[in-house]
């Protein structure tokens, strides 16, 4: 008589937290020096848009749907997703994909989907309250970031809220470093090295 006994493997993945944020932090600061007019044009922040800001955050889009983590799947993917569109809208506007399209240019529809992202961006900001202190504070620079780019492609107040999306979109690039190296040596180190900030606890007991 035979038995069988079950064993259960379990596969361990990666917080992909520190990659995505990495990406957010290069591809924002490349992108507000260009706003800062620190430097100009958009040649150079397009393969960063690309490798860093779409790529690295849709690879940890991926790892975060395999840790069931739905937040951070959409967070990653949905901003990931975003960099790709804007990337491709500098193409057109730089003439790559021929006159065509760069003389079919709108700006304002541009402007709605800055909308549709703050929208978006507003209540993955309560959801980043329960989670820690820096991700929340990321949000909110990212809620203003897309109130500025929102308002300025309307025409609304152009200068002002060109001026504001800048400076928080550098302020994104410093606070996701940050949230970077914490991630990892965290980590690396099993213990707080650098700390995040507990969660607010208004929604989550």
């Amino acid at each position: 008589m035979s038995s069988q006994t079950n064993h259960t493997v379990k596969i361990v993945s990666a917080d992909p937290s520190g990659i995505g944020l990495f990406g957010l932090a290069i591809v924002t600061l490349v992108a507000s020096s260009q706003k800062l007019e620190l430097t100009s044009g958009f040649s150079f922040i397009i393969p960063w848009a690309i490798f860093l800001g779409a790529f690295a955050q849709l690879f940890a889009c991926v790892q975060d749907a395999k840790h069931n983590n739905t937040f951070g799947m959409t967070a990653f993917g949905a901003y990931g997703l975003f960099w790709l569109g804007v990337a491709s809208s500098w193409l057109m506007k730089l003439g790559v994909f021929g006159p065509e399209l760069m003389g079919d240019i709108d700006g304002k529809q541009l402007g709605f989907a800055f909308l549709g992202y703050l929208v978006f961006t507003l209540f993955m900001t309560i959801g980043a309250m329960e989670t820690h202190k820096v991700l929340f504070t990321i949000f909110a620079l990212i809620d203003l970031l897309f109130l500025g780019l929102t308002l300025d492609a309307f025409g609304i107040a152009p200068h002002i809220f060109h001026t504001l999306a800048a400076y928080a979109e550098i302020g994104i690039a410093i606070v996701s470093l940050y949230g970077c190296g914490a991630s990892v040596l965290n980590a690396h180190f099993g213990r707080v090295f650098l700390p995040l900030g507990a969660p607010f606890g208004i929604f989550k007991k």
